[in-house]
């Protein structure tokens, strides 16, 4: 029951923990892509994940659709662990309810099939309707995502589309199946600049209006303030700063959340800002790492930082980091 005039909880996911072999061998060494990983994604809001490549931020995608399996941890969906879900509805069901946008919307595509056939397919594989109303479906589906005239491009293959329509079809087929939540990993990161607002402006058309929960992947901080209620960042696997999104984004508390900002071009001020870090590769993080992930690149790192990972500290209302320093 929902007791704080929030919406409520759709998925949540605590102490999450993924570990991948490095090399082939039953003795081979393990990689720490995801650690100690944990939030809630509420109905009809949208929760930023943002962080560089290597940050783990799509891997924990994957585990929430159940490509991967968790090393560690519990997700629950809908009040339940979600292996109990998945057991008493389904897998299908579960695939139906959390849906997926990858990054490259051609790739994502088969290009053999036309349009029609995309959007088809998963309303028959999830019996969301019946053949005699299959295409009016389709077409209604490609309108409502701003692809008109609708017949028209239904018709076509994914080559015969720009980079932002095919990412539009890829949107239309996931919203087919009627989810309570969407995982978007990077969906305008391979759009033309130009493109990529109207994007933002339909998922949050989706998400404001249909009530579906967005998890909203991107290394652009920027981009996660527009359209996200709360904003978690990471680096090496690791929730380093996150809360409500303009806190994150406006009162940057982590070093590392501060160094993205310093990133994020400035209309005039080209070239003249300084980046709040050391350069340096992103670590290799392994089960028996130690310390806060950031301090090799950390101007403000002491003895402390490469010693202990840091407890979460409270900075005001739903607004967190981690960090020896604050």
């Amino acid at each position: 029951m929902n007791t704080d005039n929030q919406p409520e909880v759709i998925l949540s996911v605590n102490n999450l923990v993924k570990d991948f072999p490095l090399g082939q061998s039953l003795k081979a060494n393990l990689m720490r892509a995801v650690n100690d990983v944990s939030f809630e994604l509420r109905k009809g809001e949208a929760l930023a994940i943002v962080g560089e490549s290597g940050s783990g931020k799509s891997t924990g995608a994957r585990i929430l659709t159940r490509i991967y399996d968790e090393t560690a941890g519990e997700i629950t969906f809908k009040g339940q662990p979600v292996s109990d879900f998945i057991k008493q509805h389904g897998s299908l069901e579960y695939a139906r309810q959390v849906q997926m946008i990858f990054q490259d919307p051609f790739g994502s595509l088969n290009p053999v099939h036309t349009i029609y056939h995309h959007i088809a397919r998963p309303l028959l594989i999830h019996k969301r309707a019946k053949k005699d109303s299959i295409h009016r479906l389709v077409y209604e589906l490609l309108e409502l995502v701003g692809l008109s005239p609708a017949k028209e491009t239904a018709e076509k293959y994914p080559h015969e589309l720009s980079g932002g329509q095919r990412q539009r079809v890829a949107i239309a087929r996931a919203i087919a199946v009627d989810p309570e939540v969407i995982l978007a990993d990077e969906p305008i990161s391979m759009l033309d600049v130009s493109v990529r607002l109207g994007i933002l402006n339909l998922m949050t058309d989706l998400k404001d209006n249909y009530g579906i929960s967005f998890m909203y992947i991107t290394h652009d901080i920027a981009t996660a303030r527009y359209f996200a209620e709360k904003t978690a960042v990471m680096y090496v696997g690791h929730m380093v700063e996150w809360g409500d999104s303009d806190n994150v984004t406006q009162n940057p508390q982590h070093p590392y959340s501060q160094l993205l900002l310093s990133a994020v071009p400035e209309v005039g001020n080209a070239g003249k800002r300084e980046l709040l870090a050391k350069k340096g590769e992103i670590p290799l993080w392994k089960p028996d790492s130690v310390g806060c992930p950031f301090a090799p690149r950390c101007l403000k790192a002491t003895q402390a930082c490469a010693q202990s990972l840091p407890e979460p500290t409270q900075i005001g209302e739903n607004h967190y980091a981690r960090c020896h320093h604050l």
